[in-house]
């Protein structure tokens, strides 16, 4: 089953960008389709690979920061390519 996922970390203490910038790495290290935007980034992928990912990135993630919030959204298709029909 594909899905996408968007995510969006928020480290809640000062010097947050080391800890985005990593995870993000992270992400585009792997072989799924990650794409990104100044609000959030999208993972691409089988519903297993995604999820297998991002629970070792996302612990990893909330080992290296203080404090943090990660918000996070999954939709049931691989909607990557999608493109506004008005």
């Amino acid at each position: 089953m594909k899905i996408s996922v968007e995510l969006t970390l928020t480290p809640l203490h000062d010097d947050y960008e080391p800890s985005i910038i990593h995870f993000i790495k992270k992400l585009r290290a792997s072989n799924l389709k990650v794409l990104e935007n100044p609000l959030s980034t999208q993972v691409y992928g089988e519903y297993d690979e995604v999820m297998h990912l991002l629970t070792k990135e996302i612990k990893e993630a909330f080992e290296l920061m203080e404090r943090g919030l990660l918000y996070l959204k999954i939709v049931k298709s691989d909607r990557h390519d999608y493109e506004p029909h008005f």
